[in-house]
């Protein structure tokens, strides 16, 4: 994008708030349907972008019910009054289904309601039926309110005056069940709780050596189900699109008998509510549970997880995706007219987009009928490319073939650890080492990083060596920051002892430099003419070529958990503002977006250069926030964001200019961000991520024709990461340009565009971009490349 469209951009928003301020409209925000964690995120965006340009906000009480109801449920918002909500679960202005709203004259008293307060945008948050009402009722907006002035109960001006309605949805269920978007609001969250539970569970488990049959939400949508299991490494998972096979059963207990037999201690077999068989019949958890202590005698227990996935905290990840969606549609109300189809907010990847909600809804429903017609291959096809994804690399990494039906590729492939542990290197690992041996590979671990290589700390390792290491953290084959340089000679010395045909290596800013350092070297030792790729995994989300890194979600949210305490700490203590120090070297994404995610006031990171006026004008601003009912303030600061600007000087800064109106306390959380269980998010990127830098391994030495090929051209040493919605190899010679080395940062980052998101949050004036995607996009319009869904 040049800088002209960046300005033609600016001047389009800037035109779309004067219209919006100019008409003095109104925006109506509801949940509706089946709560889930975020809701209340993005009610809070919606309330907050509204008025930050000029609409007034309404909350609707108890979703349709309280439209049709009118009253009391219909309340203006103000800025104030969701203050503390980000970390609430569930929905402060509740949820209900409502049977009046089906019917006509129903949504007749919704539309008088609406009228009466001059509302005609609405931002409805909930699943395909909420959705769909909200359709309904756009399409016959102007036909009501004709039905209403005939009645007498509105003017004709009225009528004029608000002719048509707007509608923007959101997609607020844990089932992550609506077609158009990779992940819907609370998903993310009720992954959380599931993973909770496992992990509690395999250690029980491990103690007793039980079976333990997990039953998980999912009435029609397996995602949690499948996700779940391979975060944790189930044995067997029942999902309602992809029944198992005629004679499951005896499958089934061969595979729990088989893994049992390779001295694993336990056994978890998850299943989505709405599992069903080939004839669409329902398999029970307790029908499972029969069969595995009449067939195998294993003592075996059943867990319904119920509504606790509904429960909780919502995730950083929850968090970060509901105040964008709010504040997009927020926007795309801005940008409507009478001709613009309702449309709903998305995400594709890690972007922004809006989608047309009559054809999302559409293919929604089609799953469900592909289902009920048994077309199940359709069904997981119309669940999106994410969910296909999922489903591939579970079977591939759940079921071992026997070695005599295994070919064999005569082929070495080591991996490695390198740079400051993340939690999901482990998981990563895992799924690399079982595709690989799958491909026929003969799998080598090099333990300590590059210090271990250059020493010859290397072993085979085998498929059930990496068994229940999806929910470890930390490095269980052990990382070094050391580079590779001095130790060049050795490192090709073992590379051609082991015979070792392709690299992986999974790591930080120190595997990128590592990789670029093994390229150079290339033309010195043939040993290192191999396919080599990386895997991003770092904390810092600092590498080039990705936008994601693997332990960056299980940090965020390590931070956001803790902003959460530190907050409430204060809840009794008048006028407080915390200053709290993250980590990320010069990278300021940990700082940026756990702002978002906690609600911070201010974020300072290396990327945007502050001075002494912008902490000044930041203290004026929390002096004025302590007048109102909001007695409390958050400001992070990344760790090298400013070598004289450091945390004890802006604490003493806060401390002395707040002298009277709010006292300071700081809070520097260092290594805990590194350490903990993966995040579910981690857990499975960390699996797909590397399962994909497999098979891309396995491609390139398929390519070779013999074993004495030398791989020299620059694609064939790679680093593997997601770029906007896809997952691509990017050779590590043209990442160099990419790269601000002495910062060990990439050029640009993606992230720093969601920056004046956290800025209007915390109601300050910024100038905000206009997002991607400002049109509505086809609802098959998918790259060629893969996705980079989670």
């Amino acid at each position: 994008m040049d800088d002209e469209d960046v300005a033609n951009r600016k001047v389009s928003f800037r035109k779309c708030l004067e219209h919006l301020s100019g008409a003095g409209k109104a925006i109506g925000v509801l949940t509706s349907g089946g709560d889930a964690q975020g809701m209340n995120a993005a009610v809070r965006a919606v309330v907050r972008m509204g008025i930050y340009v000029g609409a007034k906000v309404y909350f609707i009480y108890e979703g349709y019910q309280g439209m049709v109801d009118g009253g009391r449920n219909i309340v203006e918002a103000s800025w104030e009054s969701v203050s503390s909500i980000l970390q609430v679960g569930g929905t402060i202005i509740g949820s209900a289904r409502c049977k009046a709203f089906r019917t006509r004259e129903g949504r007749l008293r919704a539309a008088h309601n609406l009228v009466q307060r001059g509302i005609t945008n609405l931002c409805v948050i909930g699943g395909d039926g909420s959705l769909t009402g909200a359709n309904i009722f756009r399409k016959e907006w102007s036909g009501l309110l004709e039905e209403l002035a005939q009645n007498g109960e509105i003017d004709k001006e009225q009528v004029q005056k608000h002719s048509y309605l707007n509608v923007v949805g959101m997609v607020g269920s844990i089932d992550n069940d609506f077609c158009g978007t990779d992940m819907t609001i609370g998903t993310d969250s009720a992954l959380h709780r599931i993973i909770e539970v496992v992990d509690a569970i395999m250690t029980t488990a491990q103690s007793h050596q039980r079976t333990f049959v997990l039953e998980v939400m999912g009435r029609h949508c397996g995602y949690l189900a499948l996700v779940s299991a391979l975060a944790c490494g189930a044995d067997w998972v029942f999902l309602p699109e992809s029944p198992p096979e005629e004679g499951w059963q005896e499958n089934m207990c061969i595979k729990l008998s088989e893994n049992r037999a390779r001295k694993k201690r336990l056994n978890i077999i998850i299943v989505a509510e709405g599992a069903i068989d080939t004839q669409n019949k329902p398999i029970t958890s307790e029908q499972i549970k029969e069969l595995v202590v009449k067939q195998l005698g294993y003592d075996t227990r059943v867990t319904i997880l119920g509504h606790v996935q509904r429960g909780g905290t919502p995730s950083a990840f929850d968090r970060i995706l509901a105040s964008r969606m709010g504040v997009e549609a927020v926007v795309a109300l801005l940008q409507a007219t009478p001709e613009t189809p309702a449309c709903v907010v998305s995400l594709s990847g890690n972007q922004a987009v809006r989608l047309p909600l009559v054809e999302c809804v559409q293919m929604t429903q089609d799953v469900q009928r592909a289902m009920d017609e048994r077309r199940f291959k359709d069904a997981v096809r119309l669940r999106g490319r994410s969910f296909e994804s999922n489903l591939n690399t579970y079977k591939r990494l759940a079921i071992k073939l026997p070695d005599d039906q295994i070919v064999k590729s005569n082929c070495n492939v080591a991996i490695i650890n390198v740079g400051a542990p993340a939690a999901g290197m482990n998981a990563a690992v895992r799924s690399a080492v079982r595709v690989g041996i799958a491909d026929g590979h003969k799998m080598l671990a090099i333990y300590d990083g590059f210090e271990g290589f250059a020493k010859g700390q290397i072993k085979e390792i085998g498929w059930g060596d990496v068994g229940g290491w999806t929910g470890q953290g930390g490095s269980i084959l052990g990382t070094k920051r050391t580079l590779p340089g001095k130790s060049l000679e050795d490192i090709a010395a073992q590379m051609r002892k082991h015979s070792i045909n392709a690299l992986l290596i999974v790591g930080g800013f120190e595997a990128y430099l590592g990789l670029l350092e093994l390229s150079a070297a290339r033309d010195k030792y043939e040993e290192l003419c191999v396919p080599m790729v990386m895997v991003p995994a770092t904390v810092s989300n600092n590498v080039p070529g990705s936008d994601f890194s693997i332990g960056a979600d299980t940090a965020l949210n390590t931070i956001t958990d803790t902003c959460d305490r530190i907050k409430q700490s204060a809840s009794g203590t008048k006028r407080r503002v915390f200053i709290i120090e993250t980590m990320g070297g010069y990278c300021g994404y940990l700082a940026n977006m756990g702002g978002l995610a906690a609600g911070a006031d201010a974020a300072y990171i290396f990327e945007e250069p502050f001075d002494i006026r912008d902490l000044q004008s930041n203290v004026e601003h929390l002096t004025e926030k302590m007048k109102t009912t909001i007695q409390r303030g958050l400001v992070l600061r990344n760790e090298s964001c400013n070598e004289n600007y450091t945390t004890d000087f802006i604490y003493q800064l806060y401390s002395e200019e707040g002298k009277g109106v709010f006292d300071c306390r700081k809070n520097v959380l260092g290594h805990m961000q590194q350490g903990g269980a993966p995040s579910p998010f981690d857990r499975n990127f960390g699996t797909k991520i590397s399962a994909r830098a497999m098979q891309w391994i396995s491609t390139k030495l398929k390519e070779a024709p013999g074993k004495g090929k030398r791989f020299m051209s620059d694609d064939s040493i790679c680093v593997l990461g997601i770029s906007k919605r896809n997952l691509l190899f990017q050779p590590v010679a043209q990442l160099r340009q990419e790269t601000d080395f002495e910062h060990r940062i990439p050029k640009e980052q993606w992230w720093l565009k969601l920056r004046p998101l956290m800025k209007i949050l915390a109601k300050y004036k910024v100038s905000y971009e206009v997002s991607d995607s400002d049109q509505l996009e086809p609802m098959h319009h998918r790259g060629h490349e893969e996705p980079a869904a989670i």
